[in-house]
């Protein structure tokens, strides 16, 4: 932040370093927040700002409007990366009251945009079979059919039991009981939740074990991962990421899909055939319902649509 006036520049680098002494932020963290400051403050010195005490309540309410145009000469931003932005510059914002550099509270002038509702896009259970399938086969190279069934097993996971990729790719052999039925699965914040592991799913896990794990683990130093990679090592988010992406490839699905439609599709097909929106809050391990609402909407917008089709009083012409 070199070209920003001394008394600005030496701010922003006084709340970077609470950031990471004080608050213990992580280094990549850390750099997002040093570039949205960045930005804000070229801006507020454009405006006329030299030092923390010269920003103004007017300028800072005009921000997210600049984020959304970029019309300070920048890309504009959507919704999601303004709100981001936007927390950074309200962190700055408090920090400053705090510091004594401003005597007025400028952190409540700061409003962040609503983000767009981005709803998800489930796959048809047909389309979710396919996928499947795809995955089962083998591929070539070297253990070709290992990799086939621990590949089937991985997208077993993901849908059967609406599994995040990481916890997906976290899972110890310690965390399966194929006689209970039953996984433990850890997700963000590494909480715990236990979800039920269906028969397919524990049919393609039981089969991976048996005849594919041995041989990849061969290869490594005894991981306790469940899913390993080529190498004997746990398996990465990337080369998961990358099962899925082939398979959609070859079922000619698009390049949308990821793990996460998986997870979308367990949620909105488990809504559709009727089970409670608080049994999949759970299954999800989603902190609040409102969350998991949003596969409400996706229910609520294929049942509307074939009422508009079907019932004759919903026509209107």
């Amino acid at each position: 932040m070199s070209e920003l006036p001394r008394a600005l520049a030496r701010s922003a680098e006084q709340f970077l370093s609470y950031l990471r002494i004080e608050r213990g932020l992580a280094a990549n963290t850390v750099s997002s927040y040093r570039r949205d400051l960045a930005r804000f403050l070229s801006y507020a010195c454009a405006k006329g700002a030299n030092d923390p005490g010269e920003l103004g309540a007017e300028m800072i309410r005009d921000y997210p409007l600049v984020l959304r145009t970029g019309s300070d000469g920048r890309a504009a931003l959507a919704a999601s990366s303004t709100a981001r932005a936007i927390a950074a510059v309200k962190s700055y914002c408090a920090f400053l009251q705090r510091q004594g550099d401003t005597k007025v509270s400028l952190a409540g002038e700061v409003k962040a945009p609503k983000r767009d509702k981005n709803l998800p896009h489930p796959l048809p259970v047909a389309d979710v079979t396919r996928l499947i399938e795809r995955s089962a086969l083998p591929t070539g190279g070297r253990l070709t059919q290992e990799r086939a069934l621990r590949d089937r097993a991985l997208l077993e996971v993901l849908y059967g039991c609406g599994s995040r990729i990481s916890e997906a790719c976290g899972i110890d052999l310690d965390d399966i009981s194929l006689e209970e039925g039953a996984l433990l699965l850890r997700g963000k914040g590494n909480k715990q939740r236990v979800v039920p592991l269906g028969r397919y799913a524990a049919a393609a896990i039981g089969a991976y074990l048996t005849s594919a794990r041995p041989a990849l683990a061969a290869r490594g130093k005894g991981s306790p991962a469940l899913f390993l990679g080529a190498s004997g090592g746990r398996l990465t988010r990337q080369a998961a990421w990358q099962v899925i992406r082939n398979c959609a490839e070859a079922e000619g699905l698009g390049e949308k899909v990821s793990p996460h439609t998986l997870r979308h599709s367990y949620a909105t097909h488990m809504l559709q055939a009727g089970a409670d929106v608080r049994v999949v809050q759970e299954l999800l391990g989603h902190a609040s319902v409102a969350t998991t609402q949003i596969y409400t909407q996706v229910t609520i917008d294929s049942l509307r649509e074939a009422f508009l089709m079907a019932h004759p009083r919903s026509r209107t012409t």
